[in-house]
C-alpha cells in the first residue's frame, strides 16, 4: 500500500508517532491519483509486549515474510489473514516461538491449496505401513516404502512422523499438533523452499536467535 499522511502533526515524543510492527490496525484512506491519503489509523490489537523478544520477533517476521512471498499485494485473502493474526498471537505468548514454525508452514500450504497429499502414496495410491513414508517434493506428496524405500533417507518419515505431519496440518480441534518432530520440521521447511524457489531471508535470523 502506498499512502501519505498529509498535514499530520509532528509528534512531541520520539516514540509517540510510531506504528508497532505486526499490529492490527484500521486505516481510513482517501483515494488519490498516485498516492492514497491516510485520514485515520486506529490500533485494534497489538502483541508488542510479547514480540519484543528477539526470537519471537524474528519468528513473527518469518511468518509475515513467507505470506508476503506467497500472496499478491492487492488480493484479499481473509483465511490467510486470520492464519497470520492467530500465528502472531501464538508466537507472542510462546516460550519457544521457533517451535511453532512447522505448524504455521503446513497450515499455510493447506490454506493456499498447496499442501502435499498425505493420506496415501502419491505414486501408487497404496496405504502407508509401519515403515512410514517418504516426502516427494516434485510429486507433491508422501510415498510408500514400495515406491520410495530405495531412494535413501533425505526425506524419510517414520510412522510417528507421518502422524505428526498430518496433525500439524490439521485444523484446530481435529487432533492438531503444535510442534513438529525433527524430520517433519525439516520436511515442512523444504516444502516452503520448494514452492518459493528460495528460502525467506528472515529464516536465517530466526535460526540464529533460536
Amino acid at each position: 500500500m502506498d499512502a501519505v499522511a498529509k498535514g499530520a502533526r509532528r509528534p512531541r515524543s520520539a516514540i509517540g508517532g510510531r506504528l508497532e510492527p505486526l499490529a492490527e490496525v484500521v486505516v481510513s484512506l482517501h483515494r488519490g491519483r498516485s498516492l492514497d491519503v491516510i485520514r485515520e489509523v486506529r490500533t485494534i490489537r497489538s502483541h508488542w509486549n510479547g514480540l519484543v523478544r528477539p526470537e519471537a520477533f524474528a519468528t513473527a517476521a518469518l511468518f509475515a515474510e513467507t505470506i508476503d512471498l506467497f500472496c499478491e499485494a492487492d488480493l484479499a485473502m481473509p483465511e490467510i489473514y486470520a492464519l497470520l493474526t492467530a500465528a502472531v498471537a501464538a508466537v507472542a505468548g510462546s516460550e519457544a516461538p521457533a517451535a511453532l514454525v512447522p505448524r504455521f508452514q503446513l497450515r499455510l500450504l493447506h490454506a493456499l491449496g498447496l499442501a502435499p497429499a498425505d493420506d496415501a502414496c502419491v505414486r501408487c495410491g497404496g496405504a502407508f505401513d509401519q515403515h512410514g513414508a517418504w516426502l516427494d517434493l516434485e510429486a507433491g506428496g508422501l510415498g510408500c516404502e514400495r515406491c520410495y524405500g530405495v531412494r535413501g533417507d533425505a526425506h524419510a518419515l517414520s510412522a510417528d512422523d507421518v502422524a505428526n505431519f498430518r496433525a500439524l496440518g490439521a485444523e484446530r480441534g481435529t487432533g492438531a499438533a503444535l510442534h513438529g518432530t525433527v524430520r517433519v520440521t525439516r520436511a515442512a521447511d523444504d516444502l516452503i523452499t520448494w514452492h518459493l524457489g528460495r528460502r525467506p531471508k528472515s529464516r536465517a535470523l530466526m535460526h540464529e536467535l533460536s
